[in-house]
């Protein structure tokens, strides 16, 4: 991105000249305005309004840092110094961010590469760019227009659809849609269901796996063959089961059951919804498992699509301009991969996806409806409440058609022994279905993974050691201030753990008051940038030794070290990231399973975490965690799939003596929710576990206990 206007660095004004006003080298660029808008976001939370707009601003700031960042280090017409200074300030700009995310996590998400980015921050980032002196990328002018002058969303209908519903202007009626979101509860009306339907799952009980038929036949229309399990799958659509929550772990080959399960029900046309990075995969999946399908992409505005194809697939970030032609296509099948996208109803993508599936039902008897995801279950078992209603079980007071119907065949009301493990029977049958690789395909080699401890022993080390140092001091003070300022009378013998986590809540919702710029997040970034080296490092000795392996990082500072690493010592590597076009990221898949001269994959967590098939190593290197077991075992499935040929090890890097390897403990006491609540394991685990806040407790935990032991 070039500046316009730019002055010379040595630019004076001298008296034989006019009076004019210079802006001080500070002032100038991309990096005050950024400052600005980052502090109405920090003022705007520490108040707490936090309005769309503010998130808005949040996001957009965070994208301008991430791209300015790239470009002082690119730069090679500043001097050292220069690139030095500006760097140093952008770092300025993202501790704030880091802190107003620490008060409201909920902004969290807008940091993450996929996170979809709205119109109106397309447009905010256009005027900010302008603010700054900056030419405006064609990409951002293109998304200015998305937006209409009142402020509206625009629409648009592709002139390919209109074509299509010149062509064919009246649906076939079908009543049969009535009937099934028409039934009435009798003997449980007056009862609150939604929330025992929940509950049914926090407690062990069988595998979730609804009754499934033997297939009569094993293949394809491709001619491909089936793996029983996916064929046992497309045999209940073929028998007219009609609903699925499709949840089979990673690498299952749940695109393929998808296709070809629209085949047996002759569910076309068909809607297909999936992430950004894989819907050109989707095209190649249809040619490959459905071949006399024809399937077209929507791209942007969706200028190019064929509007006679049998298959539409759409990716989450453009749904909002195409919501309308989508809903009244007729579709007769409605597929939403990677489902846990749509974990929060209040997000656009969500409500996006409920309104066509709704729009769906109301107009098609019994559409195919199927949800995809490996990891139904991250945070909460809440977040079954937006796949299900997708699917048509409930809405947001009640079940609906076959499952009310179901709850009342079995006798029960929520007040009575025997009710969760019925309704969770009755929930189950409706479509969910949830296999292991431990348990149907046995041929998969096993995986493994091994923590690679590291020591940081620079002065980053020692620094991030102190910094760990002073945010266990700063909450032991202010665990000390609290017990002082206690007037119950309440004594607690040795340390008060419910204080304990009192004194860590407030620490995270704070931090953004305190005068460090050290929190829990900052720290993990840093850390994760201070062992960068050491993991790439480490992925360069297995490249050498044992074939091609993938790298996976969160941030793109991390990605960018490795990158350099592996240049220096002439180690092909491709990279996979969020910014990149769907031709590019393919290319470099491409790239990295066929070249024999490409050793590495570098990944991002979020842009490749999901839908890629990187089969063609065995080894992966995890350089930094997630805040999420789902996170990571989706990365490690990328290679942990149907094909696999050798056993997987995934090598995680932990960072010795520092809260890294805290939050790896954490992540792994996390993988239990999903095992409780659909494969019957009756492992504790708490389903809504909160990794920041536990390893704050930790923290403070750990240095009241050393203040304990020292006093003795």
């Amino acid at each position: 991105m070039a500046r316009r206007g730019q002055r010379q660095a040595g630019a004076r004004r001298t008296p034989s000249r006019a009076p004019r006003r210079v802006r001080p080298r500070d002032n100038e660029g991309i990096i005050p305005v950024l400052a600005r808008v980052v502090r109405e976001v920090e003022t705007a939370v520490q108040r707490g309004s936090v309005m769309p707009s503010i998130r808005t601003k949040f996001q957009v700031v965070a994208l301008l840092v991430r791209e300015e960042r790239a470009r002082v280090k690119a730069d090679d017409q500043l001097t050292d110094a220069q690139r030095a200074e500006q760097l140093k300030r952008l770092d300025g700009i993202a501790t704030i961010l880091a802190k107003t995310a620490a008060r409201d996590t909920s902004l969290l998400a807008l940091l993450a590469e996929d996170a979809e980015v709205s119109d109106a921050a397309w447009v905010l980032r256009r005027d900010m760019m302008e603010s700054g002196g900056m030419e405006v990328p064609p990409e951002a002018a293109r998304r200015e227009t998305a937006t209409a002058p009142n402020g509206t969303e625009r629409r648009v209908v592709p002139q390919a659809i209109v074509s299509r519903q010149l062509a064919n202007p009246f649906l076939t009626p079908d009543f049969e849609a009535a009937r099934e979101s028409h039934v009435r509860a009798r003997r449980l009306a007056g009862w609150e269901l939604l929330g025992p339907l929940f509950r049914s799952f926090e407690y062990a009980g069988d595998s979730a796996l609804m009754p499934l038929p033997d297939p009569v036949s094993m293949r394809a229309p491709g001619g491909l063959e089936l793996m029983p399990h996916q064929a046992r799958v497309v045999a209940a659509a073929a028998e007219g089961h009609r609903t699925f929550l499709l949840a089979d772990e990673p690498g299952l080959g749940k695109t393929a059951q998808a296709l070809v399960a629209a085949h047996a029900a002759d569910a076309y046309p068909l809607l297909v919804v999936a992430p950004n990075v894989v819907k050109t995969n989707w095209a190649r999946e249809v040619a490959i498992w459905t071949p006399r399908r024809s399937a077209t992409v929507v791209h942007g505005d969706g200028r190019d699509i064929d509007g006679f194809a049998d298959i539409v697939i759409v990716n989450y970030e453009v749904l909002d301009r195409h919501v309308g032609w989508l809903g009244d296509l007729g579709f007769r099948g409605m597929v939403v991969d990677e489902a846990h996208f749509i974990k929060n109803k209040s997000s656009q993508r969500s409500q996006h996806v409920l309104e066509i599936s709704e729009r769906i039902r109301s107009r098609i008897g019994r559409p195919l409806l199927m949800a995809l995801t490996g990891t139904p279950l991250i945070n909460d078992i809440e977040d079954f409440r937006a796949i299900w209603q997708f699917l048509g079980w409930i809405d947001d007071k009640k079940p609906l058609g076959s499952l009310m119907e179901a709850l009342e065949e079995t006798g029960l009301s929520p007040g009575e022994p025997g009710f969760y493990a019925a309704a969770r029977r009755c929930v189950v049958d409706q479509g969910i279905v949830r296999r292991r690789k431990v348990d149907v395909a046995k041929d998969i080699p096993a995986r493994r993974v091994a923590d690679i401890p590291v020591e940081l022993d620079d002065d980053e080390g020692r620094s991030i050691r102190a910094a760990e140092r002073e945010l266990a001091r700063r909450m032991v003070a202010r665990y000390d201030a609290a017990l002082e300022r206690r007037t119950s009378g309440v004594v607690v013998e040795g340390i008060d753990h419910e204080l304990v986590r009192r004194v860590a809540t407030w620490e995270r919702e704070d931090t953004a008051g305190t005068k460090t710029d050290e929190n829990v997040f900052s720290m993990m970034r840093r850390i994760g940038q201070a062992k960068s080296g050491l993991a790439a490092d480490y992925a360069a000795q297995l490249a050498r030794n044992v074939g091609k392996v993938v790298f996976f990082a969160k941030h793109v500072d991390v990605m960018d070290a490795a990158e350099e690493t592996f240049a220096r010592r002439g180690i092909g590597y491709s990279s996979i990231r969020g910014d990149q076009t769907n031709k590019v990221r393919q290319r470099n898949v491409d790239a990295f399973t066929d070249d024999p001269a490409v050793a590495i994959a570098v990944c991002s967590l979020s842009a490749a975490g999901v839908g890629l098939n990187l089969q063609v190593a065995s080894n992966m290197v995890l350089a930094e965690l997630s805040w999420t077991d789902a996170e990571q075992t989706q990365a490690i499935d990328r290679i942990h799939r149907i094909g696999q040929a050798e056993p997987v090890t995934a090598w995680r890097i932990i960072a010795a003596q520092t809260i890294d390897s805290k939050i790896a403990e954490l992540i792994d006491s996390k993988a239990g929710l999903a095992a409780r609540a659909l494969d019957g394991s009756d492992e504790e685990t708490t389903s809504s576990a909160d990794v920041q806040l536990e390893a704050l407790v930790a923290l403070l935990t750990d240095a009241l206990t050393e203040r304990e032991s020292a006093t003795v």
